[in-house]
């Protein structure tokens, strides 16, 4: 059930980012816009990629490459903070959503050491 909660997060965390690239190309700003696109997105793309893993090990890796992804994210995200392109609502906002799924990423990855069979 966790991994569900975790892929449906994971997808409305992806819309939230792309409505946000959105917004930020009406302002012009294309650098910081095109790398959280391609980071924030890829959070959920490797979480589904850990679905058909080809074995433990492999599930690990997509999941902690879906975790460097979404602490990448939050780095872009507190860029576009401090350069002024988002107020400090939209950031709380987003933000928050990017932890939770870190949270829940590093939750997985450890439950899915802890059983590994090897």
């Amino acid at each position: 059930m966790k991994e569900n909660k975790l892929k449906e997060m994971s997808t409305d965390f992806a819309v939230q980012i792309i409505e946000l690239v959105k917004e930020l190309k009406t302002k012009r700003e294309s650098i910081i816009s095109s790398q959280i696109g391609r980071s924030g997105t890829s959070i959920g793309a490797n979480i589904r990629e850990a679905q058909y893993a080809q074995s433990k090990a492999d599930f690990i890796s997509k999941l902690q490459i879906a975790l460097k992804e979404n602490n990448e994210t939050a780095y872009w995200l507190e860029l576009l903070l401090k350069t002024g392109y988002i107020d400090n609502k939209k950031y709380d906002e987003i933000n928050s959503n990017c932890t939770t799924i870190r949270v829940m990423l590093i939750s997985s990855i450890n439950t899915a050491k802890g059983n590994k069979s090897n």
